[in-house]
């Protein structure tokens, strides 16, 4: 190694300023070795854990419920296989090809393209700062269930009283960002990975747990059978629709998260393996949500199906007074709360390193000075989140409150926006067999190369396509969805 370093010292001496020193400077690169993960399994269970999240717990069991329950599960599960996998396979193997975070990625492949690099790193720049204000409100509850406050969190009002006022939020709102902050800085894998290898298994073992319970509540098995019946009478377009976008948020698509998760994958392991794991953690956790909230709001409403047209509110108004109503309602709501903690946390530690890498690829920053730069910047974007319900309340973009707004604009159309051009420059610029070669490097075999060529090239733009003209005009009114 000193002949090797005493080398590139000579080169940058004798290159001079016109370019050459260009080239030892990418030499000398060459002995700093990028993070990354040390295997498979932290890899797989780190990129679930970006997966899992709030979606899964409030947002499917909702739209399974307001879509007919078995035919949006069968749906969302054939979708999952085949849409939400290519798409995965995509940006994993972008990342890992390119060695970079996704504001970079793009533009070694196709300078052309540098734009998507920027557009895709929008994404968790806005997403992170107002998913940490709904992860303090998981907080807020966890800690009223473990305080015995849980009959106070039942009452009608709490929820809305809690988020319109200003102290507690922007606490709670400050504790869940610090707590991904402080992860982050320990790099991806002594603080993701580590994180990750505990927190995933325990979200599983809670969410069989309170499943188990769940379905054990008197009336609930007739949530179980029209959560498990596929009613075809129920089936449309907005079915399909409301599913794809339901993968979006689910499988952390075109966030740019997937491209630099790929980037810290070695070599070695299995894109196409890996990827499947994913795809089966993430759709297991969302099946068991449904088990966990349908069957027991069943059985607190008596079969009363509009109980469960709450969205986020389900969460956090609806759940509190069903465990109330149960025997060790308040051991199972803490647990349950702790649950979503942990998922609402393993999403937003992807986030935050997401934009980490960003700068860090793009400036060269330091890891630490990085993240501080970046939990700067989320606060003050969260603080207008949480305010947003608050003393902020009358203050509104195209009729939306600051949360709903950063929502529909990463959600609604940016990221279906790089959903589409992604399979545009995967399928028609660098084409196919880029990111086919870089699956099956090490002679590995890509079983799924037929359907991933005929997903990115024809099946998947199309449908992107009609979700962001969709979602674009449900958010303005012009249809239902």
């Amino acid at each position: 190694m000193p002949l090797f370093n005493y080398s590139i010292v000579f080169l940058q001496k004798i290159c001079d300023n016109r370019g050459r020193k260009n080239l030892a400077n990418q030499v000398f690169s060459l002995e700093q070795k990028r993070s990354g993960f040390s295997g498979k399994l932290g890899f797989v269970l780190a990129a679930a854990g970006s997966a899992v999240g709030l979606g899964n717990i409030w947002r499917f069991p909702y739209l399974a419920a307001k879509y007919g329950g078995g035919i949006f599960l069968l749906v969302y599960i054939l979708l999952a296989i085949t849409f939400g996998f290519a798409l995965m396979v995509a940006e994993i193997a972008l990342g890992r090809k390119a060695q970079l975070s996704a504001v970079s990625a793009f533009a070694k492949f196709n300078r052309k393209f540098s734009f998507m690099g920027y557009l895709a790193s929008i994404v968790p720049i806005i997403i992170l700062p107002y998913y940490s204000v709904i992860g303090g409100w998981v907080i807020k509850y966890f800690v009223a269930f473990c305080c015995g406050n849980m009959s106070a969190a039942a009452q009608d009002g709490y929820f809305n009283s809690f988020i319109s006022s200003t102290g507690e939020p922007v606490l709670y709102f400050a504790i869940f960002l610090g707590l991904t902050a402080l992860i982050v800085l320990l790099g991806v894998e002594k603080g993701i990975e580590k994180v990750s290898k505990f927190m995933m298994p325990v979200l599983v073992i809670l969410s069989l747990g309170v499943a188990v319970y769940s379905v054990c509540l008197p009336g609930a098995m007739d949530g179980v059978v029209y959560y498990f019946t596929p009613d075809f009478s129920h089936f449309s377009v907005t079915t399909v629709l409301a599913a794809m976008g339901q993968l979006f948020y689910s499988m952390s698509l075109a966030m740019g998260i997937m491209i630099t998760y790929g980037s810290y994958m070695k070599k070695e392991v299995n894109i196409e393996s890996s990827t499947r794991q994913i795809s089966l953690f993430d759709t297991g956790i969302a099946f068991l949500a449904g088990l966990m909230i349908i069957p027991a709001v069943f059985s607190f409403s008596g079969g009363d199906q509009s109980a469960l047209g709450q969205g986020p509110g389900l969460m956090f108004v609806t759940l509190p007074k069903v465990f109330e109503t149960f025997p060790g309602g308040a051991v199972v709501g803490a647990l349950f709360f702790l649950l979503v903690l942990f998922a609402a946390l393993t999403s937003s530690i992807s986030l935050m390193e997401t934009v980490v890498s960003i700068f860090i690829d793009k400036f060269g920053w330091k890891r630490n000075v990085t993240c501080l730069i970046v939990l700067g910047g989320s606060v003050v974007l969260g603080l207008l989140s949480t305010l947003g319900y608050g003393i902020w309340a009358d203050v509104k973009i195209l009729g939306m409150q600051f949360l709903d707004f950063f929502d529909f604009i990463s959600n609604s159309v940016i990221m279906p926006v790089v959903a589409l051009i992604t399979c545009i420059f995967v399928g028609y610029v660098i084409k196919p067999q880029a990111l086919i070669d870089e699956v099956e490097t090490g002679n590995v075999r890509f079983k799924s190369k037929k359907l991933f060529v005929i997903m990115i090239k024809y099946i998947a733009p199309i449908f992107i396509l009609l979700i962001l003209i969709s979602s674009v005009l449900s958010a303005f009114g012009i249809i239902k969805i």
